[in-house]
């Protein structure tokens, strides 16, 4: 295997481990939430022998492995047309995301491209700005798609069903 090749190997290795280690302390973290916060108010279930009923979905794969290039004084990603986000402090997605977050997005094509799990920007009829927060359901009606979407840190599902058209961007990368 040459050097490039195992670098590669590594650092997806490396991913998936900080993604297992950060779902871990995201699970005790989320073990001590309030009363209120029940599984009602969450989509998906777990059957964790933590007893954990919170689980949170995992975004879908926006960036393949051949689009990263681990290098020894750089990492590229080839990302088409990528577009830079801060966050404000509101708290509603950590731990996932605080305001010393940054990101990485994409403007998605259509609706068929963004999944339950995803986390999205987007304009509420409900509210001034922009939100981002994940895709907890994923359905339609005669209007045809919409997307339910939460807070990860939110006791309750955002109001109304979010549309494609307010969608601004996709999350397909998190700096931290």
């Amino acid at each position: 295997m040459d050097k490039k090749a195992f670098l590669k190997a590594f650092v997806v290795t490396f991913v998936f481990m900080l993604g297992f280690l950060t779902s871990n302390i995201y699970a005790d973290i989320s073990t001590q939430t309030p009363a209120n916060l029940n599984a009602a108010s969450v989509n998906t279930q777990s059957t964790l022998g933590d007893n954990r009923t919170d689980e949170v979905p995992s975004p879908s794969s926006w960036i393949t492995d051949k689009q990263i290039g681990v290098y020894s004084k750089s990492v590229i990603l080839d990302v088409q047309d990528p577009q830079w986000a801060t966050f404000t402090d509101t708290h509603s997605m950590e731990p996932v995301i605080s305001s010393r977050s940054y990101a990485i997005e994409v403007v998605p094509e259509s609706a068929d491209q963004i999944n339950v799990g995803d986390i999205v920007s987007y304009n509420s009829k409900y509210a001034d700005g922009t939100i981002i927060h994940r895709v907890i359901q994923k359905s339609s009606d005669a209007d045809g798609i919409y997307f339910i979407v939460k807070g990860d840190n939110n006791p309750t599902q955002d109001p109304g069903k979010i549309r494609f058209d307010q969608i601004q961007r996709v999350v397909v990368a998190i700096i931290y």
